[in-house]
């Protein structure tokens, strides 16, 4: 057979780049369909508030104003649900109204969706609704929200706390300290992040005037579970009655796979106009609307026996969740927790995890979600470790990493690692950066008077776990393939990826590879992309879709031609 030119690990060009680079991109603010209408969101000034909303007439007579809605417009609304819960727990998920009713509980919460023929007409009635405010006790961050005496972010949860759980044996953790011939500890921030892609989040709503169903076209990390979420949760209205677009996105870091309450409102909106609605978030609203990241506050101890082995681990985590709990938010520093130990041989370990409500923007999974958190609190502990003993921090972690002898695995905290030489990627690493070498460029550097560091960090992630992924490989007349499948590229290159599995297997080149995604009429299922799902569950799915159809391919050649199956080779 000859090689695959075109396969997998072969180095192609990007099939995503030509219309990028040339400014042919199509992202959801392009979408401009005829009879356009423009929404904007009054937000909250305050970080918790009674208000009532006193005049809204004004606003709705104002030029161009296609029309207000108010909580009361919203009221029939089904809530935002939350749906990463944390297993053994029994939590009371407060609700998550699409507009507040009465009471604001951060900066940003929505209390008005304003509809006009322009942007700048719907601001200007925006901000002619006239508000009675009345300012409430707030709190900001975690530790000052579960401190006695804290202002309660809703009063039926005394005392803020969302959730109160735990990993590993308390019991033996303790007994392990108590051998120990040295103890180490800190306490550090996982500082609460905003995602800031590079296309902010928006929404265009169409409603089909014969058949009044839905077309919303929206940025997403995969249409299907907004849809349903809209659907079945807040719209109350079949899946089928909806359909998902998402065009280009650039960027989505977690923060796009979620349900928000713009997308309800718009399609809420047209609905009721029977016109397209539009609603863009400016960079300022990005900060005030959409769910942000980490937020999170960990005491972790170490104990350390005579020879300067890992013998106990407890970490006290505590996460900020924001004024309501967002799709997936109490899970995140649940499954992160599951991931303190890192790479070391540590044989009792006790992991706290609690969460607690604050008057901030509610948080969600971003950027690996929990387990970043995770390998930098134990990360730093290592390296404070290797500061007290005066261990070098490579050599402390090669004493204490899992050998591969120890393969499989079970961490105190109940995960499972099935292969992993670490000692080994760390040599290489040290080898590839000339960690031996450090010592004259340090010194280098401060002859200029410049400083210059060199450290080590481990990471071990917990990720392509979603899915299933359904894959179609489809042979068009042309002779090319078009793949559909339900993941979502957010600016990772999954035409590229995905084309090259098609190539590998039916040995064509990658540009006659059509790669459908974002359309959940077009696909019928999706789990979309985020945990790192696309390429572990998609690809496989992708490259199973190819094998079908090249054995059918060969079945139907064979017939043809009168030969074996065998005897036939793709080229």
């Amino acid at each position: 057979m000859q090689p695959n030119k075109f396969g997998v690990g072969q180095p192609v060009r990007r099939q995503e780049d030509d219309a990028l680079v040339r400014g042919a991109g199509r992202y959801v603010a392009d979408h401009a369909p005829p009879g356009l209408l423009h929404a904007v969101v009054l937000r909250s000034p305050h970080a918790h508030a009674r208000f009532r909303i006193a005049d809204v007439a004004k606003a709705r007579a104002m030029p161009g104003v296609a029309l207000v809605l108010i909580g009361a417009d919203a009221a029939k609304l089904g809530h935002l649900p939350c749906l990463g819960l944390v297993p053994g727990t029994r939590i009371k998920v407060p609700p998550y109204p699409v507009l507040a009713t009465d009471v604001v509980r951060h900066v940003g919460d929505a209390v008005a969706f304003v509809v006009a023929d322009k942007v700048e007409h719907a601001k200007d009635a925006a901000e002619a609704i006239v508000i009675d405010w009345e300012p409430l006790p707030h709190v900001i961050g975690a530790q000052a929200a579960v401190a006695a005496g804290a202002a309660p972010v809703w009063p039926q949860q005394p005392g803020n706390l969302v959730f109160d759980t735990s990993l590993g044996d308390a019991g033996a953790t303790a007994q392990a300290f108590a051998r120990a011939a040295r103890t180490v500890s800190l306490t550090l921030v996982n500082q609460r992040l905003v995602t800031n892609y590079l296309d902010t989040r928006g929404v265009i709503a169409e409603v089909d005037q014969d058949t009044g169903r839905l077309t919303l076209t929206l940025g997403s990390q995969g249409g299907h579970a907004i849809r349903d979420i809209l659907c079945n949760d807040i719209l109350r209205i079949a899946p089928a009655q909806m359909r998902v677009v998402t065009p280009d996105v650039g960027g989505g870091f977690g923060t796009k796979a979620f349900c928000y309450r713009e997308y309800a409102l718009a399609a809420l909106a047209a609905r009721a106009l029977t016109r397209p609605v539009k609603w863009i978030a400016d960079r300022n609203e990005h900060f005030l609307g959409d769910a942000q990241g980490r937020d999170n506050i960990t005491t972790a101890r170490l104990g350390l026996d005579a020879r300067g082995r890992f013998i106990a681990l407890e970490v006290d985590l505590l996460a900020d969740m924001g004024a309501y709990l967002s799709c997936y938010a109490p899970f995140i520093p649940y499954l992160g927790a599951g991931m303190s130990p890192g790479l070391y041989d540590i044989a009792a370990c006790h992991v706290r995890v609690r969460g607690a409500y604050t008057n901030t923007v509610p948080v969600d999974a971003y950027r690996g979600a929990g387990r970043p958190e995770a390998s930098y609190v134990i990360e730093r502990l290592v390296d404070v470790a290797a500061h007290e003993t005066g261990v070098a921090p490579d050599e402390l972690r090669r004493r204490n990493f899992i050998t591969p002898a120890a393969m499989p695995y079970q961490t105190p905290t109940g995960k499972t690692y099935d292969s992993g030489d670490f000692a080994a990627h760390l040599a290489r690493a040290q080898e590839l950066g000339d960690w031996s070498g450090f010592r004259h460029r340090h010194a280098a550097a401060h002859a200029r008077g410049r400083l210059r560091g060199i450290g080590i960090a481990t990471y071990i992630e917990a990720c392509g776990s979603g899915g299933p992924e359904t894959a179609i490989a489809r042979l068009d007349p042309d002779g090319g393939i078009t793949v559909l499948i339900g993941t979502q590229s957010t600016g990772q290159g999954h035409h590229t990826a995905y084309a090259q599995l098609i190539a590998q297997r039916l040995r064509i080149a990658p540009d006659f590879v059509r790669v459908i995604q974002g359309d959940t009429d077009l696909v019928a299922t999706g789990t979309g992309t985020g945990g790192s799902n696309s390429i572990p569950c998609g690809g496989p799915s992708v490259a199973g879709a190819a094998d079908q159809l090249a054995d059918r391919l060969t079945a139907l050649a064979g017939n043809v031609l009168e030969a074996a199956a065998g005897d036939l080779e793709f080229v």
